[in-house]
């Protein structure tokens, strides 16, 4: 049985749910991002028990189809910035409709009327966190950061990145007063 989980957004997410549900007694087969796999089914009774727990915790059990959907396209573009830098060339209505097996039309009217952004917003929301990141840790230059996070051009990874934050990369670097957000508040 497959049980999707809201706000699981990162390994350590993953180590808490699959700790979690270990304690209440349960092995998962698999834990993901926003997706956990059981050996069996769960009473209803269970997954309130579940639910309450993770709830605790910042999690919550997703019950219905679409709202399992926006979870997917979440993580999918959360993997995809954060995770495969190198995926980042492809397409991104093509990657979403291929791995979500769904029109992209579909998948964007879906995210915008739930989620009052555009999948979009959300994918430049998650660069610009990235990029945020990879400022702070101060291993790579402004131009190594746009060729891996696939920016046409230095000018334009700066342009968004001062749209969103309201600084340029230089001043977020020097004062860092614009501090990151995690990844389920993006």
């Amino acid at each position: 049985m497959k049980i999707f989980i809201k706000n699981m957004v990162c390994n350590r997410c993953i180590m808490v749910v699959k700790s979690e549900l270990e304690n209440l007694g349960y092995n998962p087969v698999s834990v993901e991002l926003g997706e956990v796999t059981l050996n069996n089914d769960l009473s209803e009774a269970e997954k309130e028990t579940v639910d309450s727990r993770l709830h605790e915790l910042g999690f919550s059990l997703i019950n219905d189809k679409k709202s399992k959907l926006i979870e997917s396209i979440k993580t999918l573009i959360i993997e995809l910035v954060h995770r495969q830098n190198s995926d980042l060339k492809t397409n991104l209505s093509d990657y979403l409709s291929t791995r979500l097996n769904h029109d992209y039309h579909y998948l964007t009217n879906l995210f915008s009327l739930v989620e009052c952004t555009t999948i979009e917003k959300y994918f430049i929301a998650q660069k610009i966190e990235k990029v945020k990141e990879l400022l702070v840790y101060d291993e790579l230059t402004l131009s190594e950061i746009a060729i891996q996070l696939n920016y046409s051009s230095v000018a334009h990874l700066s342009a968004q990145f001062k749209k969103i934050t309201g600084l340029t990369p230089g001043q977020f670097k020097t004062i860092r007063s614009e501090k990151r957000k995690p990844l389920d508040e993006v």
